[in-house]
């Protein structure tokens, strides 16, 4: 299990625990039950590399406390 954390930069941090072997589809879904929004409606992306669903968070190296960004499409 890692935890990472989620910031939508307008004062609203998301921290998530979920496996290394989950795809950016399942975090946005985690993400979507806590922040009440839907998950097509999110963007996962850190720095200019937006993040795609079907990718798993070991492939993108996601580490356990990493930061991502969030966006609200």
């Amino acid at each position: 299990m890692i935890e990472v954390v989620l910031n939508d930069r307008l004062g609203k941090k998301v921290r998530v625990k979920c496996n290394e072997d989950d795809t950016i589809g399942d975090l946005k879904k985690l993400v979507a039950a806590q922040t009440g929004t839907r998950p097509e409606k999110l963007r996962i992306q850190k720095w200019y590399t937006v993040y795609k669903d079907h990718i798993t968070l070991a492939d993108y190296e996601v580490k356990d406390g990493m930061n991502l960004e969030l966006y609200y499409n």
